[in-house]
């Protein structure tokens, strides 16, 4: 028997009040989420390929403050629960403070409980298909909910609580919903704003014609729930042109061709007798004249006074001196986004930017922060941009993020930082409590790669094992760290060493990887030793079906790691005394088809694209031209459907020419994205 909602409320609200607590008590701790910042982009989308003004020096990685003061805007990629909770605690790296109560406004679109399913279409050179979301993008993609709606309120309501805690007194929040559970979100919105802080309920005719229902009237509104933290909140009126109709019925033109209308001069009360022109005019019984005799005076002298047939004055109100209707909570002049919009950056779920034109504008100031926890296409943090406002933006699918950033890109917005969450697997680690300790991890990992872990007497390092029948060990790597090129180097050793060395073959089981590994599997590839993914939704993977049912499905799978391949950087001089880079791209390897969420066709043409056209998977690609070790500045990039650089949407260019000021040496770090999302980096040592 199903669970009864109205049962299930309180225990909801209750538990999703301890965990929203749970989290604001570790903000203190050691164990607490940080951001890990992947890139600084300065966005230029030509081929000159440099950010108009000066890249901003940033000393010992980042600092939040540039120049006296400057905002760094933010794209985060992960769990919008993480990233609130690591904004919460502040961004020690980046040397940005809590922003606990000082996000002035938020606008959230999440899920709708639709059951629908969104996948990610891809277009590729002779092969289009689209992606199935990861078990880490299930909520924000698949839209569906183990236990229904009691699961979608249990995943909304901590959610909503730390959304209230980052919220300043005169911050406001728009819940974005539809039919599916707006009544249930009203109910916890209350509960965690109170009742007495609702102020609006916005009706959005998001459609203009309906199709014939059997059995009801067809759906063409979306509904927003906006809630302040106090009675502070901000709020400036917002109003719209009128429309023909309303000013064929309602104006006149005078002889100048100014439209105006005529309006009364009294309101309710007693008041004296006023002299217009050369006469005395009593107001009718119980009324007053709204003006004063010094401002009837100058009215009459400036024609903003006529009287009708009666004889009666009327205040003339000319169309340029008004702002336009007030709007109300009926949204009906709003159009969706379809595919032939200018706007349009192909995401099903894509809101207009006149939407979120008008909420901004409504509820907050030039200056202040708006954040989107379900960032989606991005067109909060878009529109937040062109009015001046600072922003921070998520999203837990790679191809939000990718869509994003390219957007933000294409539209050169201000330098912003591209975030994702640090030790994402450490966390959820620490969340599963049938993993004690890392070692027991490095167990698991290896019974599901189909190893078998040496015993404590032979090799004390539980780290290591091998597969049962063959001389292959499998090294699997801690979570805790990057595996770099010298975790590759000491799998090497180990092959040569381990128990009296002899093995075919040394297997690396990696979590996260280091800028250079790349370059390490291309030194190391002839010494038989492959570096392989742990799958990145392992552990939510545990939490959800167990090791025994894993093993038993079959399931789990490792991956080769993908990269990049980068030709060697050549270099001349040009005539203003300056070093040319030539770089150029000659591969990139995709981890394996079966590790990817796609249909079993739609790997058969992926495979087809990886033996032809590799370079084509790169979504975007960018260049640091003076990489420092520890801050990627992206000072020049290139992604599909960028025209800005070659006529071709469906592929990058794969060279550049970047002109840059005289070095003996440098460091260039190229990064790649490719359509799933995966990125790869590559640096390169340069003699100038």
């Amino acid at each position: 028997m199903a669970k009864s909602l109205i049962e299930e409320l309180p225990r909801i609200a209750s538990e999703g009040r301890q965990e929203a607590q749970r989290i604001i008590e570790r903000l203190s701790s050691g164990t607490r989420i940080g951001l890990q910042t992947n890139e600084l982009v300065l966005p230029r989308k030509d081929v000159s390929g440099f950010f108009r003004g000066q890249v901003p020096n940033i000393p010992n990685a980042f600092n939040a403050a540039l120049d006296g003061g400057t905002w760094m805007n933010r794209l985060v990629y992960g769990d919008n629960l993480l990233t609130m909770q690591a904004l919460l605690a502040g961004d020690p790296q980046t040397g940005m403070p809590s922003l606990r109560g000082k996000v002035d406004l938020i606008y959230i679109d999440p899920p709708f409980d639709s059951k629908a399913d969104y996948r990610t279409p891809i277009t590729l050179p002779n092969a289009s298909f689209s992606q199935r979301p990861t078990v880490i993008e299930q909520f924000a993609y698949a839209d569906t909910w183990e236990e229904g709606t009691i699961s979608y309120l249990k995943m909304i309501f901590p959610r909503l609580a730390l959304m209230k805690e980052l919220l300043s007194d005169k911050g406001t929040i728009y819940v974005h919903i539809d039919w599916h559970v707006g009544a249930y979100m009203k109910l916890v919105l209350d509960e965690i704003f109170g009742k007495e802080l609702f102020r609006n309920e916005i009706i959005w005719q998001k459609i203009r014609t309906t199709k014939a229902q059997s059995k009801s009237f067809g759906n063409v509104h979306d509904v927003l729930y906006a809630y302040s933290k106090s009675p502070n909140s901000i709020f400036t009126n917002v109003y719209v042109p009128y429309d023909d109709k309303y000013l064929e019925s309602h104006y006149k033109k005078d002889q100048k061709g100014r439209y105006y209308t005529d309006v009364s001069l009294v309101q309710k009360g007693q008041g004296p007798a006023r002299r217009f022109a050369d006469r005395w005019i009593e107001p009718p019984v119980g009324m007053h004249w709204i003006w004063s005799q010094e401002n009837i005076d100058l009215a009459l002298a400036e024609g903003r006074i006529i009287f009708n047939s009666k004889g009666n004055p009327r205040k003339v109100q000319f169309l340029d001196d008004m702002q336009g209707n007030i709007v109300s909570d009926l949204w009906n002049d709003i159009y969706p986004v379809n595919s032939q919009a200018k706007e349009a950056v192909g995401y099903d779920t894509q809101k207009p930017e006149a939407l979120l034109e008008r909420i901004i504008k409504a509820s907050s100031n030039e200056g202040d922060l708006v954040c989107d926890f379900f960032g989606g296409s991005g067109t909060t943090a878009a529109v937040a941009e062109k009015l001046g406002r600072r922003w921070i933006t998520c999203d837990i699918g790679k191809p939000a993020s990718l869509v994003m950033r390219k957007r933000f890109i294409d539209q050169e917005v201000n330098p912003f930082l591209y975030q994702s969450i640090g030790d994402y697997q450490k966390e959820a680690f620490h969340n599963n409590k049938k993993l004690r300790r890392v070692g027991d991890l490095s167990q698991v990992v290896l019974g599901l790669f189909g190893a078998l872990p040496f015993s404590p007497e032979l090799v004390n390092d539980r780290n290591f094992g091998y597969v049962k029948g063959t001389r292959n060990l499998v090294m699997v790597d801690s979570l805790n760290r990057l595996t770099t090129a010298a975790t590759v180097r000491r799998a090497v050793e180990a092959k040569a060493s381990l128990l009296g060395g002899d093995w075919d073959k040394v297997i690396v089981l990696g979590w996260n990887f280091a800028f250079d590994i790349s370059q390490a599997i291309e030194k190391y590839k002839n010494s038989n030793v492959e570096v392989l993914v742990i799958p990145p939704d392992l552990l939510d993977k545990l939490s959800k079906k167990g090791f025994k049912k894993l093993i038993s499905d079959k399931t789990v799978r490792f991956s080769s790691l993908q990269y990049l391949v980068v030709n060697p950087v050549e270099v001349t001089m040009n005539g203003n005394g300056e070093d040319e880079l030539n770089v150029s791209l000659n591969n990139y390897v995709l981890l394996s088809p079966d590790n990817i969420p796609l249909d079993d066709k739609d790997k058969e043409k992926l495979q087809q694209v990886m033996e032809q056209d590799p370079l084509s998977l790169i979504e975007y690609w960018s260049i640091d031209p003076d990489y420092d070790g520890e801050t990627f500045r992206s000072t020049w990039q290139d992604y599909r459907e960028n025209v800005d650089n070659d006529s071709d949407p469906l592929h990058c260019v794969y060279s550049t020419r970047i002109a840059m000021p005289h070095k003996d040496e440098r460091k260039v770090c190229v990064k790649a994205v490719d359509v799933f999302g995966f990125e790869s980096q590559v640096i390169l040592d340069v003699k100038c």
